[in-house]
């Protein structure tokens, strides 16, 4: 694995995943320091041609938020954040994004996961929206995100109760994919994020933009926008790859090279 330390996020690339790993202590407090540090890591996965992303934390928990200085003076600081910008960055960077969660996830540190096309979670791992003990909801994105995931009352029930769930209850309402015990949190992580990775790279970027068009727009915007967002496909060379693998032995033995 190759790296280089940067506060508050550690970059490195382990073969052709790029592994994000949240540092900034004491608790991954997102402001502008961390959601920049973000945007800036996930673009520079795209620039060294990761074809997998991994978001983790160093220390005790995943995040527990945002930073309070954030909701002071009437708000005026939230706006030296563009949280927007942030979101935009995950759903536009086209390669899957697997949150690996361990500890605490709440607030804002929840919706970084949310943000994230997989969620893989520690069996201890507490998650939860939880704006409205202080009198607020959620600001960057989870309210909506939730309801992509697991529809309207579940997502109003996450929100409204404000309270921190843990792992086993949230795969269960389809919030997060899987849920693994703790000692086995990194590897089964990096298995998933390695098999993505030996993918083929352009239809995974093909899957993320369509269903972001859904999600955004619907079924009939998805349908129509389906021979556009294929396009690529088509010229890839991992589709010929895939073609002539499977000619001659079959399916499932192709070798992806990302291209």
């Amino acid at each position: 694995m190759t790296s280089s330390t940067t506060e508050p996020i550690l970059f490195a690339k382990d073969g052709e995943v790029a592994v994000i790993t949240m540092q900034f202590a004491p608790h991954n407090l997102l402001g502008k320091t961390l959601s920049e540090a973000l945007i800036d890591s996930l673009k520079r996965a795209e620039t060294e041609k990761a074809r997998a992303v991994v978001i983790k934390s160093g220390l005790r928990h995943f995040s527990a938020g945002a930073e309070m200085s954030l909701f002071e003076n009437a708000g005026a600081r939230r706006n030296d954040v563009d949280f927007v910008r942030v979101l935009r960055t995950f759903d536009e960077l086209p390669i899957p994004i697997i949150s690996s969660v361990h500890g605490i996830a709440v607030g804002g540190g929840f919706e970084i996961a949310l943000a994230s096309d997989l969620i893989i979670a520690a069996a201890s791992a507490k998650m939860g929206l939880v704006e409205a003990t202080l009198g607020l909801h959620p600001l960057m994105g989870g309210v909506q995100r939730l309801i992509d995931r697991v529809g309207l009352a579940r997502a109003k029930e996450i929100v409204l109760l404000a309270r921190r769930h843990d792992a086993a209850t949230l795969e269960r309402w389809n919030v997060i994919n899987r849920v693994v015990p703790d000692s086995e949190l990194e590897t089964v992580t990096m298995s998933v994020a390695c098999e993505i990775a030996a993918g083929p790279t352009v239809a995974h970027a093909a899957t993320k933009r369509l269903a972001l068009l859904y999600s955004s727009n619907g079924m009939r915007a998805a349908d129509e926008g389906m021979g556009d967002i294929s396009a690529p496909i088509y010229r890839s060379a991992d589709l010929q790859r895939g073609l002539d693998a499977f000619a001659a032995t079959g399916p499932g033995s192709a070798v992806f090279e990302g291209n």
